[in-house]
């Protein structure tokens, strides 16, 4: 029989999630409390599974259930928390998991700016719990972060580095929770120039995006940065950095114009306007493009030499 894995939450992470392991061949038991949700989430699960190439029909690998007391828990070999990014919501989730699942069962937290330090402070088993993060939409981002908080221990990273590599996923060791953990350190030192850019009339919203997409974060694809710059030769960047580092933005607070759009509720498709105007169809076909490309680029991404 195959494994099965234990997933709370079926918002969109959720849903491509549980994609990704019944994709892989697991059976997934997820707990979702809004039972007339539960055709959509199937939906939402098929889809996924179809833009990664398997047979949709492996949906039926999934039974969803609307309290965690129901979850099989103890038929599982690990859980991940993808419930709604409220503190005290994930705190009173992982109390309960803390409870229900046996001691000897990984648990995963999802959660993207909480650490597992804060969201499991009270728990008697917190040695066995780490965030495990994915990267929106989660089936089509390959990277996955295994963060060790304070009490974590190592057989819990090692569990899921494990897992994680068997459902083809490319997971990412971070040694400390740190706020933004690893990724999204690096991701907002490069948000808060590209928005300082804008700020300062050096570049438009619409060039920006194409300079990052088409200039330096198209070699991405490829090589990281720290690979890219040691092909190119750690002298040039050592010189470019001498130059380029005193003119870049250190501001510890957010960007001017993002906090004035946010203040407009100027949110971008779900409020129609941000920096630019998105109507309905102009949204949904964008967020169709988005997919497209990112399951485009599967095949070259499986090249991990």
């Amino acid at each position: 029989m195959s494994e099965q894995a234990a997933i709370i939450g079926m918002g969109l992470m959720g849903c491509d999630i549980a994609a990704i392991f019944l994709a892989g061949g697991w059976r997934v038991a997820a707990q979702e409390p809004v039972e007339a949700a539960w055709p959509e989430k199937r939906a939402r699960v098929r889809v996924a599974l179809g833009q990664l190439g398997a047979d949709p029909a492996l949906e039926a690998g999934l039974t969803l259930h609307a309290a965690l007391a129901e979850m099989p828990f103890a038929d599982c070999a690990c859980v991940v928390e993808a419930a709604p990014e409220r503190m005290e919501l994930k705190r009173a989730v992982f109390a309960e998991l803390d409870r229900l699942v046996p001691a000897a069962i990984p648990i995963g937290s999802n959660a993207s700016g909480y650490r597992i330090t804060e969201i499991t402070r009270d728990c008697a088993t917190k040695a066995r719990m780490c965030n495990l993060h994915f990267f929106l939409p989660a089936h089509l981002v390959p990277g996955v972060e295994v963060v060790k908080g304070e009490a974590t221990e190592a057989w819990v990273v090692d569990r899921f580095f494990v897992i994680m590599e068997s459902l083809g996923r490319m997971p990412i060791r971070v040694a400390r929770d740190e706020p933004g953990f690893l990724a999204n350190r690096i991701q907002h030192a490069l948000m808060r120039e590209a928005f300082s850019c804008i700020d300062s009339g050096l570049a438009t919203a619409e060039d920006v995006d194409r300079a990052v997409r088409y200039c330096f974060g198209f070699r991405y694809l490829a090589a990281g940065p720290i690979l890219q710059k040691e092909l190119a030769g750690l002298e040039t960047q050592l010189a470019a950095a001498a130059t380029i580092y005193p003119s870049l933005n250190t501001s510890p607070e957010p960007s001017p114009g993002l906090a004035k759009l946010v203040a407009e509720n100027r949110l971008g498709p779900k409020t129609g306007r941000g920096y630019r105007d998105w109507p309905p169809e102009r949204a949904a076909e964008e967020r169709a493009r988005y997919e497209r490309v990112l399951t485009a680029a599967q095949p070259l991404l499986r090249d991990r030499t």
